[in-house]
């Protein structure tokens, strides 16, 4: 793939595991990982070698040192979609686009509000059952990136080559 499909930016993370496993779907789907300081865990090299992260080092890893400062890093006309049991309209709805971004907060404290009120037409949640709290921070987005690579490859911007891994479209 030429460019990541899409960005995929965790806000202040405060658990290595889940920061790992979204770091694994970010290899696996050819997508960007963005990375907003302050971390609850050292990403050093090191740590990622002692983790067994073996795919760490494939890993399209940008890290910022606030949201603002992320905010500032995106290319003109970026789309941020914000993940939040908040959100009243469903992930399913969104018309997620290649180079799209999908912003979700730490697992303790969401995102703040000020990232969900810059932009209320794209705060978005995935559908659960009432009552339940919220689902873990790998689990959503590990959906929500599939969701966005569904929808790229319904509009044939991708394809899937005979093995069912992810290919350019002939008309890319």
């Amino acid at each position: 793939m030429r460019t990541p499909l899409l960005h995929i930016a965790l806000h202040q993370p405060e658990i290595p595991n889940n920061t790992g496993n979204i770091g694994r779907t970010c290899v696996a789907l050819c997508c960007a990982l963005h990375l907003i300081h302050p971390l609850g865990f050292d990403i050093d090299e090191k740590a990622c070698r002692r983790a067994g992260l073996d795919y760490w080092p494939r890993l399209n890893l940008y890290e910022h040192d606030s949201l603002d400062a992320y905010r500032g890093s995106l290319a003109p006309g970026a789309r941020v979609w914000s993940l939040s049991t908040r959100a009243s309209r469903s992930l399913y709805d969104a018309d997620l686009r290649r180079g799209d971004h999908l912003l979700l907060g730490s697992e303790t404290r969401g995102l703040p509000d000020a990232a969900l009120d810059r932009d209320p037409d794209r705060c978005v949640c995935l559908p659960m059952a009432p009552g339940e709290r919220s689902l873990n921070v790998a689990t959503i987005m590990c959906a929500a990136a599939s969701e966005g690579v569904r929808q790229m490859i319904g509009r044939g911007e991708i394809a899937l080559d005979a093995q069912g891994r992810l290919s350019e479209a002939n008309n890319a």
